[in-house]
């Protein structure tokens, strides 16, 4: 398996696009639609190029008190952080496609003036598995999901009876649909068959509309997307995986971004939401824009948006697409994983 993505720092960003083995963390900018805001940051503040100061001699009487009173300080913080060996708690995981898929992009958040509807947008979500870093094993959804994001609302997706403690290795899969694949809220046996050949991840279904003029696209991408290592904001703070308390539910959203298909860049902090490009692409002018037409537009020849791809050997529109399909999976709203093409 390649590694494609890594979590990045704070903002409203799709996740980055890295062929790398180990993807950069870049960040890309993305405008929240939800109540829910802030991200994540990966770099530490501590430095390490200046040596510790001296630590001071003080008196053994103050420094008994303090240790005879660290207990109690210790019991104090039990219900902030999760300790082993407490009554069993619950981790469930819905999933939510945010105004932007249940309702639309509106213009003035897209760069060029089109405004974005989806008519339609299936996802396949399984494989959730709840574990730590030292490979307990939590719990594990076996199979997958269809669900229709669309149909407004958070969708559950599963949920795990699971010890109290901090479970920091919890990961998911997008796709691929197989004959086990269930149908979730919103999605039907027609959805299904739309699906089923080949076994595909994701299917986007919309339109676009500036002045007088629309133009309507249905996509289908076929690559399944791991993505492990989550974390993401929980009480105000970021959490890696799960944390459960004693007696407590631990609620995550397996949060699916629907803006990521239309953004101009794969790496770039500046990335903007853009669909000229896309309506240009539309070859016999039927109105409808395919994937293929898309393939058919070499990036070299767009001259506005960078549509860059760092490192990636990818080189027209249909494929740039592709690797933003692989981009909209997050974790508690903003959060992120660390995503692999499988």
């Amino acid at each position: 398996m390649t590694t494609l993505f890594e979590p990045a720092p704070s903002g409203r960003r799709p996740t980055v696009f890295d062929p790398a083995p180990l993807g950069a963390r870049a960040p890309t900018p993305r405008r929240r639609p939800s109540l829910r805001a802030a991200g994540q940051t990966t770099t530490s503040l501590l430095r390490t190029d200046e040596p510790a100061p001296p630590f001071p001699m003080r008196p053994l009487r103050p420094l008994l008190c303090l240790l005879a009173a660290l207990p109690l300080a210790l019991a104090a913080c039990g219900d902030d952080d999760p300790a082993e060996g407490g009554a069993p708690g619950t981790i469930s995981f819905t999933t939510y496609g945010e105004d932007y898929i249940e309702q639309q992009i509106p213009a003035e958040d897209v760069e060029d003036g089109w405004a974005i509807t989806y008519d339609k947008f299936l996802i396949v979500l399984g494989r959730v598995r709840v574990a730590t870093a030292g490979g307990e094993l939590g719990g594990e959804m076996g199979g997958s999901t269809l669900f229709n994001l669309k149909t407004p609302g958070q969708k559950p997706v599963a949920s795990f009876e699971v010890p109290s403690r901090t479970w920091d290795a919890v990961s998911y899969q997008i796709g691929p649909l197989d004959g086990s694949t269930q149908l979730g809220p919103g999605a039907t046996e027609a959805d299904r068959a739309l699906l089923s050949a080949p076994n595909a991840s994701v299917y986007a279904a919309g339109s676009a509309t500036k002045g007088g003029v629309t133009k309507t696209f249905k996509w289908l991408f076929v690559k399944p997307t791991l993505l492990e290592s989550c974390e993401g904001e929980k009480d105000g703070r970021e959490v890696l995986g799960a944390a459960v308390t004693a007696g407590n539910a631990d609620p995550i959203e397996l949060t699916i971004h629907g803006d990521h298909l239309f953004y101009d860049d794969l790496q770039s902090p500046e990335a903007k939401l853009r669909f000229d490009a896309i309506a240009a692409a539309d070859a016999n002018n039927d109105d409808e824009v395919t994937l293929d037409e898309l393939r058919a537009v070499p990036l070299s020849s767009l001259t506005v948006g960078t549509y860059g791809t760092g490192s990636a050997d990818i080189n027209d529109l249909g494929a740039f697409v592709e690797a933003l399909s692989q981009t909209l999976g997050h974790f508690r709203g903003e959060g992120e994983c660390r995503s692999r093409s499988i």
